[in-house]
């Protein structure tokens, strides 16, 4: 196995400097993109591409939750359009980007009225 991969701590951020793509991963890390999803498949249990796919979802999820709308979160994630990330979001998560930013907004106003 190669040992240059199993030194890397900063799998997410390297997941987003390359735009969740496993050709660049893999390019970044200097290994071959078979190299790259044999290391996948043994240390994180799946393929480079669902391993990219959920960390990007994992950042959508913050990004929403943090007030950012539909369109700027799928802006912010290198989505070519808000209409791709949200069925991508809804595969991933079950339901649409906009629930989590309406339950993101009740949960602020129920803070302020909390102060």
């Amino acid at each position: 196995m190669n040992t240059r991969l199993h030194h890397i701590q900063n799998w997410p951020e390297l997941a987003q400097a390359t735009n969740w793509s496993a050709a660049a991963l893999a390019k970044k890390c200097g290994v071959s993109v078979r190299t790259l999803e044999r290391y996948f498949l043994k240390e994180m249990g799946k393929r480079p591409k669902a391993w990219l796919s959920e960390q990007r979802q994992h950042r959508a999820i913050a990004l929403l939750q943090d007030g950012s709308t539909v369109k700027e979160t799928a802006a912010c994630l290198g989505y070519k359009n808000q209409h791709h990330f949200s069925r991508e979001y809804k595969k991933q998560n079950g339901h649409p980007p906009s629930q989590l930013v309406v339950r993101a907004e009740l949960e602020m106003k129920r803070r302020e009225c909390r102060v």
